[in-house]
């Protein structure tokens, strides 16, 4: 009787071992798939926040941006030509609030300072 409880349980087992082999396939509307790519190149080229502290001469904006670098030694600088002007700007913020907490910080040094939301890319 132990043999053929025994017999029947291994039968059984490797019967319900088996069972779980299989394979699956999962079909995916194509713009799905274009949609992720979509989504991984807004990511990798997505623009900051940025603080614009002063614009002028181009010489005027090299006089501001030595004297961003010492106060904000942390944050880098940048001057950019934007027509007729150079305008200094400083920072990198990936998201909203780190930018306002370090906008009012600069603020107090340099109360004309903006904060520059990121421009939306386009497909």
């Amino acid at each position: 009787m132990k043999t053929i409880f025994a017999l029947s349980f291994s039968l059984a087992s490797l019967t319900f071992g088996y069972a779980q082999q299989g394979q699956i396939n999962i079909e995916q509307d194509q713009k799905i798939t274009d949609l992720i790519e979509i989504y991984k190149t807004s990511n990798e080229s997505s623009e900051y926040y940025r603080i614009q502290v002063g614009f002028g001469s181009y010489n005027k904006a090299q006089s501001i941006q030595a004297n961003v670098e010492q106060d904000f030694p942390d944050l880098p600088s940048k001057i950019d030509f934007d027509s007729p002007t150079y305008r200094v700007r400083i920072g990198r913020f990936q998201n909203k609030l780190d930018a306002e907490r370090k906008f009012k910080e600069v603020r107090q040094k340099y109360p004309d300072a903006m904060l520059l939301k990121p421009k939306k890319s386009t497909r």
